[in-house]
């Protein structure tokens, strides 16, 4: 079984888009993408984290109304 494992920005990005984001636009100190209105912050560092994938993974989830886990991630 896989492992959550760290992430590159434009990676994910990428990954994010495909869910149907749209961006990044800038906003004060951090970019950000939006989805229906929503808008989701991005961190400014080149390599997320575990815990900060997860962390904006579990708010696209609550935007899209879907629970994105380590299997939907690993195929976008």
């Amino acid at each position: 079984m896989s492992r959550w494992s760290p992430c590159k920005r434009k990676d994910a990005i990428r990954k994010l888009k495909r869910l149907g984001y749209v961006g990044p636009s800038s906003g004060g100190n951090h970019e950000y993408l939006e989805y229906e209105g929503h808008k989701l912050t991005l961190f400014s560092n080149s390599e997320y984290s575990v815990n900060q994938l997860r962390l904006l993974l579990r708010e696209v989830g609550v935007q899209l109304n879907t629970k994105i886990d380590l299997d939907i991630w690993s195929n976008l």
